[in-house]
């Protein structure tokens, strides 16, 4: 079996995510709590945490490499979802369930891409000057 097929597209899903997780702590999260009248819990949430100020202010390079993980993500499931699964069963079962977990992965993924860059780039362009 090819060492290839082991790892799977599942590690570039997951790094996906995680890249795409800072784009919701990065600009979602805080437009949550201020639309819902919870600027003292970000106040407070921004000296327990000083890095959020760093990913709020580099935003463009956050959604810049999570749009490149979700690229690489992509064509990494669409590479995979062309080979074939091994004729074992057991093998070929794990290799199916890999595969739906990396589809997964992806899915929230984009989930939280979209979600984060309409908090950072369209809802401001919603607000009155």
């Amino acid at each position: 079996m090819n060492p290839r097929q082991l790892a799977g597209p599942r590690p570039a899903a997951a790094l996906s995510l995680l890249l795409c997780s800072s784009t919701l702590v990065c600009c979602a999260l805080p437009a949550l709590l201020v639309l819902l009248g919870a600027g003292s819990v970000l106040a407070s949430l921004l000296s327990w945490f000083p890095g959020l100020v760093v990913l709020s202010e580099q935003k463009l390079l956050v959604f810049s490499l999570a749009a490149l993980a979700l690229l690489l993500a992509g064509f990494s499931l669409w590479r995979s979802a062309r080979q074939p699964c091994p004729l074992d069963p057991l093998a070929a079962g794990r290799c199916r369930r890999r595969l739906r977990q990396a589809r997964w992965l992806y899915g929230v993924s984009c989930t939280a891409f979209a979600i984060g860059f309409s908090a950072a780039f369209l809802l401001p362009l919603l607000s009155p000057p």
